[in-house]
């Protein structure tokens, strides 16, 4: 019993996939929660206890519930099965054993319906905001990859329909449910730690092209587009784009915010830097390269945290 207990409890911390839900959810909850407590009386027990909620609720809706949906559904198409599975290619958990294809789809199903069911009752109970911020992670998850939506297998619309909205949410959420109003640089913060996200998702997606396009139905992503449309050296041509829109905000920073200006741009440069690097056939040094970019979005979630 303690050996299929260990053996479960393994499986779930494959499915979370950690690294993917510090760097852009964690990082995006401290992002605003740190400058509440450095900058605003609130009192630390009280802002202990808004950071641990919202981190729960990361786990739970980024690190499970997406998670759960992306494997199942990557899995029924084949891409997971095709994929060089280095970091991308889902967490494996199908793949390796751990749980079969029915039991995850069961336990999704049974999932959605409590979440479901926690919406409802958090609107009836007054607790509209937490409702809301609920709706749209949930919203996130099942858009991405459930159809008839299945925005992941769409160019451009996984990440600006499912997985921006997601983020941004979640960035806005420590500030919406402690101040009266939103300051501006609450906004800020989370757009731009959005865009940081998405961008990198886009160096994830590389390594899996050719598995996505094996795909029954192909997995069209951005990535995917853009190599087929363009050839493959223009593969890296979403994640560009998307880090130029992320540096493009420090003029939206300004000289009230020029340091926190100075790092999304020196943030993104570096990642830019590394995505110019890349080698489109060499999945393990694009694997290398994007650890260094979730480092990157970690440091600068944390560097605009700290110069509001």
């Amino acid at each position: 019993m303690q050996k299929q207990a260990l053996y479960n409890l393994k499986g779930v911390w494959l499915l979370m996939r950690s690294i993917a839900v510090v760097s852009s959810s964690v990082a995006t909850i401290v992002s605003t929660v740190l400058p509440l407590y450095l900058y605003f009386t609130f009192s630390t027990n009280q802002l202990m206890t808004l950071f641990l909620l919202l981190i729960f609720g990361a786990f739970l809706i980024h690190g499970i519930l997406t998670h759960i949906l992306n494997d199942y559904v990557d899995d029924l198409s084949g891409t997971d099965t095709y994929s060089p599975a280095i970091l991308s290619g889902g967490s494996r958990v199908i793949q390796s054993g751990f749980i079969s294809p029915a039991n995850l789809w069961r336990f999704g199903k049974g999932l959605l319906l409590l979440l479901g069911i926690t919406i409802i009752v958090l609107f009836i109970s007054g607790y509209a905001k937490l409702g809301i911020l609920l709706s749209v992670g949930v919203w996130g998850a099942v858009s991405y990859s459930l159809p008839p939506l299945q925005f992941s297998y769409r160019p451009f619309l996984g990440e600006w329909l499912s997985t921006f909205p997601s983020v941004l949410f979640l960035g806005l959420a420590g500030a919406w449910l402690t101040l009266d109003s939103l300051p501006e640089w609450v906004m800020q913060n989370a757009v731009i730690n959005a865009l940081f996200c998405i961008a990198w998702v886009m160096v994830h997606h590389i390594p899996d092209r050719e598995a996505d396009k094996k795909a029954t139905p192909m997995k069209q992503t951005s990535v995917v587009w853009a190599a087929d449309r363009f050839g493959i050296a223009y593969a890296r041509i979403p994640a560009l784009m998307y880090f130029t829109f992320t540096a493009l905000c420090a003029f939206w920073l300004g000289a009230d915010r020029g340091m926190a200006a100075l790092g999304v741009v020196a943030m993104a440069g570096a990642s830019i830097y590394l995505i110019f690097k890349m080698d489109m056939r060499d999945y393990e040094q694009i694997s290398a390269y994007e650890k260094i970019i979730l480092i990157l979005a970690m440091i600068n979630a944390v560097w605009l945290g700290i110069f509001i």
